[in-house]
């Protein structure tokens, strides 16, 4: 999916994000419709405006998630979007101690530590290829430019994926929504905001519909944003199950263990620049990865009394007092 949607993105003119992702929920959202008409979805409720009232707040921080997401892979190549993504398990795992009790262990802040690591040789080895790249101080000036609004756009998408995230985690748990429910309401809702949204500050004039789809790949292009919508539809069923029956943070965690091959991808598909400093990010990100994960398992197992629980974490005094009224 991401490196389908850095294709789109990838065009020198393209500008219609929110077009672009007004068809993938539309597309989404008529293949689930069409689903069940067909009795292939049999779970799905009819739709309920009180419902959608409440989830709609959550429907705009997707779109805030999704629409700083298709900017950030604009400026930036896979491999340091899929790096930098690995920062939204730090807040989320914050998030998580202060709304739903959970705890962070030295094991995790390792791997904390070496997704901010990760991090830094990234953009330290992007910065690095834009200047060794060009040889003009103009060059270089307009490269680091894209680099720093790329890392503006990333910023911002990790505090709307953490709202997102978490924001959704709580919803679901008080509305009592199905996956398919989830799914559903979602993708229908942003459709209106997105299409706004494209309708008030991108350019709709011929000559810039053109631009955003040349003759020669505008039959990829259409085929690509289908294919998008297709896909998102697998992605919102999997992200609202694993949520709802784990947590936000080990939704992450599983995220942050595909990071290798994406940015793999980005390296053969879009002629990313493969040097010392991106490869060693890369493998640090993957690395933090593993350690979050073997974290999460060892606090589970020490949750379930099969470890010593001598050294338990410690977490925040809201959330103790939220646990000691629940067993009160």
């Amino acid at each position: 999916m991401t490196v389908v949607n850095k294709y789109v993105v990838s065009g020198a003119q393209w500008n219609l994000n929110f077009f672009y992702l007004a068809v993938q929920s539309l597309v989404c959202t008529l293949t689930i419709i069409l689903a069940k008409q067909t009795g292939l979805l049999k779970n799905l409720a009819p739709f309920d405006s009180t419902k959608a009232k409440k989830w709609f707040p959550i429907s705009l921080l997707l779109v805030g998630m999704i629409y700083t997401g298709a900017k950030a892979l604009q400026f930036l190549s896979v491999p340091v979007y899929t790096i930098f993504k690995n920062l939204t398990i730090i807040v989320i795992a914050y998030g998580e101690v202060l709304w739903f009790g959970g705890s962070v262990t030295p094991l995790m802040l390792l791997s904390f530590g070496l997704m901010v690591l990760s991090s830094v040789i990234a953009a330290w080895a992007d910065i690095q290829a834009a200047i060794d790249g060009v040889g003009h101080s103009l060059e270089t000036s307009a490269a680091l430019s894209t680099l720093n609004a790329g890392y503006a756009w990333m910023g911002l998408n990790v505090v709307c994926t953490s709202s997102y995230l978490l924001g959704m985690r709580k919803v679901i748990k008080k509305m009592n929504f199905k996956d398919y429910d989830t799914m559903f309401y979602n993708n229908l809702l942003t459709i209106p905001v997105l299409i706004v949204g494209s309708l008030l500050v991108e350019d709709w004039s011929s000559e810039n519909l053109a631009r955003n789809f040349p003759e020669e790949t505008r039959n990829k292009l259409m085929i690509g944003m289908i294919y998008s919508g297709l896909g998102a539809i697998f992605i919102s069923y999997c992200s609202a199950w694993c949520i709802r029956v784990t947590s936000s943070t080990t939704y992450s965690m599983v995220g942050s263990l595909n990071k290798l091959p994406i940015a793999v991808s980005g390296l053969v598909f879009f002629d990313a620049p493969v040097t010392f400093g991106s490869v060693t990010a890369i493998f640090v990100g993957f690395v933090s990865g593993l350690v979050f994960s073997w974290a999460k398992v060892r606090q589970k197992a020490q949750d379930a009394g099969i470890l010593p629980t001598t050294n338990k974490p410690t977490m925040s005094a809201s959330a103790q007092s939220n646990r000691d009224a629940a067993n009160s």
